[in-house]
């Protein structure tokens, strides 16, 4: 596993925070705010953990405050992949009040559901640790939030599969149904592809796996599959070709089954489920008018 951390794109940031706070703010801006705080107002303020996780998005805090007021004092306590404990604190805020109160939500919000995805993540991370597997994301993700989804899905120690229809090939059972074989869909795949892109197949039986290992595909996803199943693709793959042809499971993964899925000896787990079901982490702002 690599030690670096993830990047997120300071432009795609820029662009997702501003979406956020026109959306919060609308036409008329924050008007409980501008009704009841005077506008030189000062404050200093806190965000805090509520619970365990793992944090990630506080980028996207820093730029929702900075969005407001330049002029905000941001001071980041943690970094991303850190891992926090209730009570502890992640940043301090210090600046214009009204500036630190509209920003707030948007803040919060990609915090929390960025460090909740990272957290629920290292979850899954965790269970499987004892084997060779990686946990990885898939494309079930919040529209227009994906690359802020996969971001924290690293963040909590996962994989990031395709970002996108546009870079690998992923050749599920309507494409096979329509082009007419499993080898036959690959071979194309083969053809049209140049040489840097993965051509990945999606089986759902024993039968379908063969055929698709005579094709040579760099991956073969191994759908819905059940654990003997699977042991069983997995020692096919190693007799025919010493392993060469990465493995992944899909299909009925959660938090209670991922281990056995891992134990049978594939190489990649893909689910929905950090993504799509991962609750929000509890984080806070606590604020003092001074």
């Amino acid at each position: 596993m690599s030690t670096l951390k993830p990047h997120l794109s300071p432009i795609l940031i820029r662009k997702a925070i501003d979406e956020a706070l026109l959306e919060d703010l609308g036409r008329a801006g924050d008007i409980t705010t501008n009704a009841t705080i005077p506008h030189d107002a000062k404050a200093e303020c806190v965000l805090a953990s509520r619970e365990n996780g793992i944090v990630s998005g506080m980028e996207l805090a820093r730029a929702a405050f900075a969005a407001i007021d330049p002029e905000l004092k941001f001071k980041a306590l943690v970094e991303d992949c850190d891992t926090i404990k209730p009570g502890e604190k992640l940043a301090t805020i210090k600046g214009n009040a009204r500036a630190i109160l509209s920003a707030e939500r948007v803040a919060l919000n990609y915090l929390m559901r960025m460090s909740g995805i990272a957290s629920y993540t290292a979850e899954f991370v965790n269970e499987i640790a004892h084997t060779n597997a990686q946990v990885c994301c898939t494309r079930k993700t919040i529209p227009g939030h994906r690359a802020f989804d996969k971001y924290a899905v690293k963040c909590g120690g996962g994989s990031n599969h395709r970002f996108g229809l546009d870079d690998a090939i992923l050749i599920k059972d309507n494409h096979i149904a329509v082009a007419g074989g499993v080898a036959l869909a690959i071979e194309r795949a083969r053809d049209f592809a140049g040489h840097l892109v993965k051509v990945e197949v999606e089986v759902d039986t024993l039968e379908q796996f063969e055929e698709a290992l005579s094709a040579k595909p760099d991956v073969v996803l191994l759908d819905n599959m059940s654990n003997a199943q699977l042991e069983k693709a997995v020692a096919i793959n190693q007799k025919d070709n010493a392993g060469a042809v990465k493995l992944e499971a899909s299909g009925n993964v959660n938090i209670k089954t991922i281990k056995a899925i891992a134990e049978t000896g594939v190489d990649y787990i893909s689910t929905s489920k950090i993504t799509m079901a991962a609750p929000t982490l509890d984080v806070g702002l606590d604020i003092a008018i001074k």
